[in-house]
């Protein structure tokens, strides 16, 4: 199947399968998710976060960070207020040598502040994504 077999003309925009995994971790209240799935522009990125936003449990998350990597090798990131999650999400993604594939860790704040221990569950999270990828 291409991508573009994916558009749905009653939504006018691409609807690409979506894998998602909920309930990574938890940590101090804290809970992570993560989405992946096709995306070979950033108009299909913005597609993406658009379907994983119609959910009202990811458009209420605290951070939906995100990266992607092109075939032609440009990088795209977002950090949502998460600061640094992206580049690690990019790394990763790089590691994988994973291209035109976005991945979405989602976190909702718990309450309390989980300092750099926040940047070993983004990349459990994405882990766990690329496992069953």
């Amino acid at each position: 199947m291409r991508f573009d077999d994916w558009f749905n003309p009653q939504k006018q925009c691409y609807d690409p399968p979506m894998k998602q995994i909920e309930n990574v971790l938890t940590d101090k209240g804290s809970k992570y998710a993560v989405s992946g799935g096709a995306a070979q522009t950033r108009a299909d990125v913005a597609d993406f976060i658009k379907q994983l936003k119609r959910k009202k449990k990811f458009a209420r998350a605290t951070h939906n960070t995100w990266a992607v990597i092109f075939a032609d090798g440009e990088q795209v990131k977002n950090d949502d207020g998460e600061s640094g999650a992206g580049a690690l999400i990019l790394q990763m993604l790089e590691r994988a040598e994973l291209r035109d594939h976005i991945i979405v860790v989602t976190r909702w704040y718990g309450g309390v502040h989980l300092g750099g221990d926040r940047f070993r569950h983004v990349k459990t999270s994405v882990q766990a994504y690329l496992g069953e990828a």
